[in-house]
C-alpha cells in the first residue's frame, strides 16, 4: 500500500504545534504588557477637569498640606473634595477676576457643585479606607505618586489587587513615621525592612490578617 501522507507532513505537524504554542505565548504577554500599560490603566495620564487644579503648583510652590484640602482623610474612609469654599479662601483676594477660575467662582454663587473627573478609582467590589493607612503609616506618596509635583493630576499606580498585596503582605517594606505620612520628600532610610518591622509592631498592624479576603471585599 502506498503511503498516503508525504513523509514531510510530521514536520509539518510538529512546527505547527510549536507555532500553535509561540503564538498563544505572545498574545498572552501583548495581553499582560496591555493591561500593564498606561493605555488601560492610566498611570500617568491626566484627566481633564472642569478647572485645570496644578497640585505643583498648591503644594509645591506655595506650599499648601494635604489636609487643607482632603480634611477628612486622617478620619474617613473618603479621602474628601474640597468644597469650593475652600478655594474660595484665597482666590476670594488673589486671581479674582482668572477666567480658569470662572468655573469656581460661578460654584460658589450659585451652589452648584463642581463635577470633578474622578482620577484614583476602584471597583464597587473593592472596600478601601483612607484613615486606617494614614493612620498605619502608609504615605499619601506611596499610592498617590509624587502628586506635589504634578502640573495636572494623574494616577500615581495602577491600583490593581497584586500592586496592593505587594504592600498587604510586607507593609514593612513601605510604613514610615506617622510625622513623615504627609511627607512628599520622605524616602525609605537604609535600613527600612529593620525600622519598618518596628513600626508594624508599634501601630499593631496584623500582617496575617492582610491578606484575609474580607479585608479588601466586604
Amino acid at each position: 500500500m502506498s503511503q498516503i501522507f508525504h513523509p514531510r507532513t510530521n514536520v509539518y505537524a510538529k512546527l505547527s504545534i510549536v507555532g500553535g504554542v509561540l503564538l498563544a505565548v505572545l498574545l498572552g504577554a501583548a495581553g499582560w504588557f496591555f493591561i500593564l500599560s498606561p493605555y488601560s490603566t492610566l498611570v500617568g495620564v491626566a484627566r481633564e477637569q472642569p478647572v485645570p487644579f496644578s497640585h505643583r503648583h498648591h503644594v509645591k510652590e506655595v506650599g499648601l498640606e494635604c489636609l487643607y484640602c482632603h480634611t477628612s482623610v486622617d478620619e474617613a474612609a473618603f479621602a474628601g473634595i474640597p468644597p469650593v469654599k475652600t478655594c474660595m479662601t484665597c482666590h476670594s483676594q488673589i486671581f479674582t477676576d482668572a477666567p480658569v477660575l470662572e468655573p469656581v467662582r460661578n460654584s460658589y454663587k450659585t451652589g452648584e457643585p463642581l463635577k470633578w473627573t474622578r482620577v484614583n478609582n476602584l471597583a464597587d467590589y473593592v472596600y478601601f479606607d483612607h484613615s486606617i493607612h494614614i493612620n498605619k503609616g502608609v504615605g499619601c506618596s506611596t499610592c498617590h505618586g509624587q502628586v506635589d509635583e504634578m502640573a495636572l493630576t494623574a494616577k500615581g499606580e495602577n491600583l490593581y489587587m497584586m500592586w496592593c498585596l505587594d504592600c498587604h503582605r510586607a507593609p514593612e517594606q513601605y510604613v514610615r513615621p506617622l510625622d513623615e505620612v504627609y511627607n512628599m520628600d520622605w524616602q525609605p532610610p537604609a535600613d527600612q525592612l529593620a525600622q519598618g518591622k518596628e513600626l508594624v509592631a508599634e501601630y499593631g498592624i496584623h500582617v496575617e490578617q492582610l491578606t484575609d479576603c474580607s479585608i479588601c471585599h466586604r
